[in-house]
């Protein structure tokens, strides 16, 4: 299989701060993975100032019954400014940049930057004039799909088909918009309703507090992970509960490494490494007891034992009536110049 790309999601977790942006950045370039994303946004193109907090966040921020999503997002943009130094810092690091954009002047600004791919959150799938215009672009797309119905992202592949994307560069992640989400409801086999319907390049988002789910999408064909990460599950902010610290990062990191080499071409045959036991495990046609020569062969007259250097128990049948050619002793592996 083609390598999994796997995303360290930093997301907001920088808390505005961009010297803790690049320490996420150190993190994830010493952990192995491909990209690392964080999300562009201007608090007053994103969310009116009184839409209220996630039940997620305030829980996750400690917040008072009474702070916005605007002043919490307010607080956790990153400046044009910062997102330059840190595209220049992934680039140092030998990790690629990567950034959602959540609003149109976002996006002209990842443009300016360089960026040729796109990722649309869960929250835009239904955002039909956002869907056109990243449409628009004739360039790699990711998907996420929280919240949503088949028909939701059967109704967004169309939007940005229609506007000029191929939908060979479009990936649904299948994703739960809860932080964290309960294992009950990660629903991991919706990924291959998603792909076996709608004909579509499949990935996974993962909000779950451990490893074990995204592992297990590269083990059932999702070709992105995507993962949020954080110096510290400690640390104050919406999402740092449902992020792996940096140790859990690296951790699955290699378990998808593993996972892409086990799973190998699909082609059931027989390894270079077990090859070597075959004649030892296996067994051949061995006699039961002593034989006279000329005796004819019947089946009480042999036993199955290892190595299986001799004749395969599967031609027993064409061994049976034969007669031996010379007397040969109990426990002998019985070969096909003894019999005629």
């Amino acid at each position: 299989m083609s390598k999994v790309i796997i995303i360290a999601e930093a997301g907001v977790n920088h808390n505005g701060s961009i010297e803790t942006a690049k320490e996420l950045i150190d993190i994830a370039a010493d952990c192995g993975v491909d990209i690392i994303k964080f999300q562009t946004f201007k608090a007053e193109n994103l969310v009116s100032k009184e839409a209220r907090l996630a039940d997620y966040q305030t829980e996750n921020m400690k917040a008072s019954d009474n702070e916005t999503q605007f002043e919490m997002l307010k607080k956790l943009e990153l400046s044009d400014e910062d997102h330059i130094v840190l595209k220049q810092y992934c680039a140092d690091k030998g990790i690629e940049f990567w950034s959602t954009a959540f609003d149109d002047d976002s996006l002209m600004l990842l443009k300016k930057l360089g960026i040729s791919k796109w990722k649309i959150p869960s929250g835009d799938i239904t955002n039909l004039p956002f869907l056109r215009k990243i449409g628009s672009y004739n360039q790699e797309v990711i998907l996420s799909s929280g919240m949503s119905t088949l028909e939701e992202i059967k109704d967004a592949i169309h939007a940005l088909t229609s506007a000029g994307c191929l939908q060979k560069n479009i990936t649904v992640l299948h994703c739960n918009t809860e932080y964290p989400t309960p294992m009950h409801d990660v629903n991991l086999n919706a990924m291959l309703q998603i792909k076996n319907e709608l004909h579509i390049k499949i990935g996974y988002s993962d909000h779950t507090e451990g490893i074990e789910v995204p592992i297990a999408a590269v083990a059932l064909g999702a070709t992105v992970i995507e993962k949020h990460f954080t110096l510290s599950k400690e640390m104050e902010g919406p999402d740092h509960k449902a992020s792996l610290d940096p140790h859990k990062l690296k951790q699955m990191v290699a378990a998808i490494r593993n996972i892409e080499l086990a799973l190998g071409d699909g082609h059931k045959i027989p390894s270079a490494s077990e090859s070597k036991n075959k004649d030892i495990t296996r067994k051949s046609i061995h006699l039961k007891h002593p034989l006279k020569a000329g005796h004819i062969i019947t089946e009480d007259d042999l036993i199955m034992k290892r190595p299986g250097s001799g004749i395969s128990p599967m031609l027993i049948d064409q061994i049976i009536g034969k007669a031996a050619l010379e007397s040969m002793p109990a426990d002998y592996q019985l070969m096909l110049k003894d019999i005629s």
